[in-house]
């Protein structure tokens, strides 16, 4: 897959700016466990998303229009201790309100950081969405911060612990952009599957 054109479509903060009339892929993960510069580097563009030391930066659901086509739907980061209460409380309602409308997701794309076990978090996101049916990727992120045998030997580790296959799984390093291509030939077969 090739991507030509990628625009920031809306940044939805109540359900009204939701946009549900293309495929989507749902972007989630833990604050901070490189979902930003996971986006840049598929789009290929520097400056797609900001990229914050502090994590939490995305407050609202972006909605990415990728070739016109289909939509790469980032939400906000989970787990971040310093956000206030209320601002988590706002953004798991507006999360569930998403899903409770949303219509033509291809594959939700779980970000874990190959470095850490899953959190519980993760683990809570993860059955969630295989209890609605709800296809998934698991990408396993800053796979450069560990020996290659480290990382697949994590990889190994969450394939067994979340039951998946090789190709539901994969190692990504936006430094050295390791895990793009296959990532896209993951997304490109589920646009297939229409």
């Amino acid at each position: 897959m090739k991507i030509i054109s990628v625009t920031l479509k809306d940044c939805a903060y109540n359900p009204s700016q939701f946009c549900y009339d293309k495929p989507q892929f749902v972007f989630a993960g833990r604050s901070n466990v490189g979902k930003s510069s996971l986006l840049r580097t598929l789009a290929n563009r520097k400056k797609l998303v900001r990229v914050g030391k502090t994590p939490g930066v995305t407050q609202s659901i972006n909605f990415f229009l990728v070739n016109d086509e289909f939509y790469f739907v980032d939400l906000p980061g989970y787990g971040f201790a310093k956000t206030p209460k209320s601002v988590k409380n706002k953004w798991k309602r507006l999360i569930e309100l998403y899903f409770k409308e949303a219509v033509g997701i291809k594959k939700i794309i779980l970000l874990l950081d190959v470095r850490h076990e899953p959190s519980e978090k993760d683990i809570i996101f993860f059955k969630w969405a295989t209890a609605y049916h709800l296809p998934i990727l698991i990408v396993l992120t800053k796979a450069d911060k560990i020996s290659k045998n480290e990382a697949m030997n994590r990889k190994f580790s969450i394939m067994k612990q979340f039951q998946l296959d090789n190709n539901d799984c994969l190692l990504f390093s936006a430094t050295k952009k390791n895990g793009r291509d296959e990532i896209l030939h993951e997304i490109s077969k589920s646009l297939d599957k229409n």
